[in-house]
């Protein structure tokens, strides 16, 4: 069987469908499709696999239980392939494979998504997607487009030729992906100036904030250059207009899995391969998720919204979406994640589930979560931290059946290390109740981080760092590392074949103290904060030579 409206749809199918453990949807999707064309409600940028896998699928769960009478507008900004090699061919539909820690799994045929739009100004889909802004049924434009999709500045602090063409030339035809935001904003300002929240659903801290910077920033050059009306700056920013909601996500969505993929051609549906585009994303006509999921919005709607709490998600003030927030991003699950990444790609790992039955990399997680990182956390009360963790450590990081690998996770790591361990070390410099030099494992991780920066693993041997955007700059102080020689803090006189003095060579601990000061990286200077002389240390124990990794782990974990 292959996917598509009328083999899923068709009751001469359902046996089959039945036999391959799907069922089909029980709603009627050509009047879900007509009347979400015709008053569209919600519309989400970021046709990935945590919107399918979470959102989609809330979608669906309440129209098939009668809350619901509309569908979800997906919107694709940044590869337009995947709306022509996932979306198109299979006429939005999907498989979700519920991935459960007991072994089973769970399969749903998804067909909440009406529309499937490539969000560029260059494309006819965009006349649509202003269409679609105009609407005054139009509640909600949601986003996981990653937090880079909303800088506005390059790794380097510069501003993109995208973005300041946007800035000159307006409305009409924007390059880059919050212009193009803006201008659709701009099309409902004119039209109508009705209500709507954006509402971002990216992993990243104070979310709406970094989406209502960007498009502010839009708004403000416009008016500035007479390319927009006077008044899109305010509409912008009234509240009572434009939202910009706080929100926390939580669900792992690995790349689609060839196990995955097997599981569904066994059961005899045909077309299942995974599709990588020209820009190195990876989709597929099904998405591979964990069972757990957690979603927590500001509830700021000023024109009403879907009715998602009856799906499970969580709607509450601000204060509580930013300690939720914190919990899991700084303490609970994220630096957990990224612990896991760096030890597991030094120590030759490629599955995270594997790294659990590791009893070392099992206690780091539990030291860095139980001891170190639990003692900061603000309880946010509706989600309790200690079930939280214990959950993360004991379920969700051990599922065998989910197949996210640490290099995957190891990706962009500069980006991730303020929020996920930089915010765990200033409430230990702001709280008497803290003390920094409790802090072991946290200082470990950074140090093993630059050890990993230098593409050695921990039997000597090279191995492929994770892109970064600021791998290069790292690199320039992390490439004249010695690696297997720690003796050079106060190297020895040399000489050349001449007898010539040759200067003396610097010590690995000034070629990484540049990264150190960074606080850009870690949040804080870390010799401000009194950890920078221990990363040196310990960076020093890990680059000794072959095993020193593992040796400097269980010193540590033991100590």
């Amino acid at each position: 069987m292959k996917l598509n409206d009328l083999t899923l749809f068709s009751s001469d199918n359902t046996e089959k469908w039945l036999a391959a453990d799907i069922k089909p949807p029980a709603f009627d999707r050509a009047g879900l499709i007509e009347r979400t064309k015709s008053a569209p409600t919600w519309v989400h940028f970021g046709a990935g696999n945590i919107f399918r896998a979470y959102l989609a699928r809330a979608c669906q769960e309440l129209v098939e239980a009668g809350f619901y009478d509309k569908g979800v507008i997906a919107a694709e900004g940044f590869d337009h392939e995947i709306i022509d090699m996932a979306f198109t061919p299979f006429d939005s539909l999907f498989i979700l494979v519920t991935l459960k820690s007991d072994g089973s799994a769970d399969k749903k045929a998804v067909a909440s998504i009406t529309e499937a739009l490539k969000a560029s100004s260059s494309h006819e889909d965009f006349s649509r997607l202003k269409e679609i802004f105009r609407a005054e049924s139009l509640q909600m434009a949601s986003f996981t487009i990653t937090e880079k999709g909303y800088s506005l500045q390059s790794a380097a602090k510069e501003t993109p030729p995208d973005i300041l063409y946007d800035f000159e030339n307006g409305t009409e035809a924007p390059r880059s992906y919050m212009g193009r935001i803006a201008a659709l904003l701009y099309e409902r300002y004119k039209h109508s100036a009705d209500a709507l929240a954006l509402v971002s659903m990216d992993n990243c801290s104070h979310n709406g904030d970094k989406l209502k910077a960007a498009v502010s920033a839009f708004a403000k050059e416009w008016e500035e250059r007479g390319l927009a009306q006077k008044g899109f700056l305010a509409y912008i920013n009234n509240p009572q207009k434009i939202s910009f909601p706080w929100s926390m996500i939580d669900k792992i969505t690995p790349a689609p899995h060839k196990d995955v993929k097997k599981m569904l051609e066994d059961s005899g549906i045909c077309g299942m391969a995974t599709i990588v585009t020209s820009k190195n994303s990876y989709a597929a006509p099904f998405v591979n998720a964990e069972e757990t999921e957690y979603l927590v919005v500001e509830d700021a709607f000023p024109n009403g919204r879907p009715p998602l709490d009856k799906a499970g998600i969580i709607f509450t003030d601000r204060e509580t979406v930013d300690k939720t927030e914190k919990m899991k991003v700084c303490t609970c699950l994220n630096p957990l994640h990224t612990a896991l990444a760096i030890f597991g790609c030094l120590l030759g790992y490629n599955k995270i589930s594997e790294e659990m039955k590791d009893p070392d990399l099992k206690k780091l997680v539990e030291k860095i979560g139980y001891e170190e990182g639990l003692p900061s956390v603000v309880d946010p009360v509706i989600i309790s931290p200690g079930k939280f963790l214990a959950e993360v450590i004991n379920v969700r990081l051990p599922n065998p059946f989910l197949p996210d690998t640490p290099q995957r996770i190891a990706t962009d790591t500069s980006q991730k290390l303020p929020i996920r361990f930089g915010e765990t070390v200033k409430a230990y410099l702001d709280r008497s109740d803290l003390d920094i030099a409790n802090l072991k494992l946290i200082p470990l991780v950074f140090a093993a981080w630059l050890r990993y920066l230098m593409g050695v693993c921990d039997n000597g041997n090279s191995m492929e760092v994770s892109p970064d955007p600021l791998f290069l700059p790292l690199n320039s102080h992390i490439k004249h590392v010695r690696f297997g020689i720690t003796d050079d803090e106060n190297p020895p006189e040399q000489t050349n074949i001449s007898g010539e003095l040759l200067p003396a060579p610097v010590s690995y601990r000034e070629r990484i103290r540049p990264i150190l000061e960074d606080a850009r990286i870690f949040g804080v200077n870390l010799y401000e904060a009194g950890l920078g002389e221990k990363v040196e240390d310990m960076f020093g124990e890990l680059i000794e030579g072959a095993g020193a990794v593992r040796k400097t782990l269980q010193k540590y974990l033991n100590s």
